[in-house]
């Protein structure tokens, strides 16, 4: 609805300069809600801060274009005659689902008493999920960081290992990575060319990351030394500002960017295009808004891993963490504990590295953070990885335990040819041989891996292929023990 939606927006706009509205009612309110009940206004939970007077509108679903119309024309009356004024009030951004601005409570009272409203979000804060800076050196790495190597071996790093990252060299190869964070340092030398900036959403700034979070977390994806998938393609969708700090609206703004993106690319027809990730180290309180978009965003095929957030608490109270078909990480050490800040609960789908972890910076520099958004993006890096190696060799290695495609990406795949062993193996000889064998019944039902993975599909093998039971420490009651891994040795 987007496009539709902000052509009819133009056409309202102009509309009104001619006195020849799109609505017979322009300067009537649209129908009442029959049951008096005004819409739901959420505003709780904001952990970093509410933004006043900004809000987001979600429509209700399957509106005609002329009641989206009638709806924008009435706005803008009702804004104009408002005392809200200034550059930045009125309407922000339009969405697919509804728009995003400043607009006055009085307004927003009326808003709320239309039947076409399904709620109203007032905005708030969105921060990156770093915890503390450590040791900001500037001199480049010349051996793995162990965040990498932990990434590629099984049991717990020794004096041999912790320096040693495995994995295939094309991984990456063909995958376009969104970072939706600060911004990136695209002209930074470990990206070789492959970083590119996408979009600037925040009014008013500029094509930069002046902050270092986002290139920070593209280098953890696709940066040459300290990458996890270090032919992948990383792309800026700034969010948040040089402070690390922005709104949430702007911030699923850049998820719809970014979803649309993606969707342009899979229809291009490029035959080495594998797949879009995108990656989340930021976080607000809990907001419904975002949590539907990410997730409607999964559903169109762009997988998205997030951070847990770094208050020590319940993932499940921050967004975009709660939302459920993204890959949410929670923060380890490179002693295997859950790290002191990290998130945790059953909103947490896994861990992976996130304190002391060194990547790219801008201005050809290199820094060690901490923070489950520097974990978020070690995850990014390997659904990047392995989307790119799939369906080939190196994806279904012979290692033990042996890595079954069909079966990791669907379990239930392998059920009938399980029970029909079974049977088999019951029944009496002078029945059982009149039977197909169950290594005929296998082969003719295994199950055909997909041509491309959807993202319940990827984030499935991702959590099947995890080192089960590491994680050492606290770790509250329905938190997930598992640590990823990308499968690329057998230790």
């Amino acid at each position: 609805m987007s496009f539709i939606t902000s052509s009819l927006l133009a056409l309202s706009l102009a509309a009104s300069a001619y006195s020849s509205p799109l609505s017979t009612n322009y300067h009537n309110a649209p129908a009442q809600r029959s049951s008096f009940i005004p819409a739901p206004l959420i505003e709780e939970n904001h952990l970093h801060g509410t933004i006043n007077n900004s809000y987001i509108v979600k429509f209700r679903d399957g509106l005609s274009n002329a009641l989206v119309a009638n709806h924008l024309n009435f706005l803008q009356t009702k804004h104009t005659e408002s005392p809200l004024v200034g550059e930045d009030s009125g309407l922000r951004h339009v969405y697919e689902f509804g728009y995003s601005g400043y607009f006055h409570d009085d307004v927003v009272e009326q808003l709320r008493a239309l039947p076409e409203v399904e709620y109203i979000e007032r905005d708030q804060v969105v921060r990156i999920s770093d915890e503390i800076l450590v040791n900001p050196e500037t001199t480049r790495q010349k051996t793995a960081p162990w965040g990498l190597a932990r990434v590629s071996h099984r049991k717990k790093l020794t004096l041999g290992s912790f320096t040693k990252y495995d994995y295939v060299t094309y991984a990456g190869e063909g995958v376009d990575v969104y970072i939706i964070d600060t911004g990136i340092y695209v002209d930074h030398p470990e990206f070789n060319g492959r970083a590119h900036w996408g979009v600037t959403i925040p009014q008013n700034d500029v094509d930069e990351d002046a902050n270092g979070h986002g290139t920070h977390c593209a280098g953890t994806v696709a940066s040459e030394a300290y990458g996890v998938a270090k032919k992948a393609e990383v792309y800026a969708v700034k969010v948040l500002g040089s402070n690390g700090s922005g709104t949430m609206s702007d911030v699923i703004k850049g998820v719809e960017w970014a979803t649309a993106a993606a969707k342009q690319k899979a229809q291009s027809g490029s035959s080495k295009h594998k797949g879009s990730v995108a990656n989340m180290s930021l976080g607000g309180g809990k907001s419904p808004t975002l949590d539907a978009v990410v997730n409607k965003a999964t559903d169109s095929g762009l997988h998205f891993a997030v951070a847990a957030g770094n208050e020590n608490r319940d993932a499940c109270s921050s967004s975009p963490a709660a939302a459920e078909k993204a890959i949410t990480v929670g923060a380890s050490t490179i002693y295997d504990e859950r790290a002191y800040f990290s998130n945790f609960g059953k909103c947490v789908d896994v861990f992976a590295p996130g304190l002391n972890i060194r990547s790219t910076w801008p201005n050809d520099e290199t820094n060690t953070i901490s923070g489950t958004s520097m974990a978020s993006p070690h995850t990014a890096g390997l659904l990047a990885y392995l989307l790119s190696i799939y369906p080939s060799v190196p994806f279904n290695p012979d290692l033990t335990p042996g890595f079954d495609v069909p079966t990791l990406i669907d379990p239930e795949q392998r059920a009938f040819a399980s029970m029909y062993k079974v049977i088999h193996a019951a029944l009496p000889p002078v029945i059982s041989s009149f039977l197909p064998s169950p290594e005929i019944v296998e082969a003719a039902t295994a199950p055909v891996p997909p041509k491309t993975l959807s993202a319940a599909q990827l984030k499935r093998a991702v959590l099947s292929l995890a080192t089960k039971g590491v994680i050492t420490g606290t770790l509250p009651e329905g938190t997930p023990n598992l640590l990823i891994f990308n499968n690329a040795t057998t230790a």
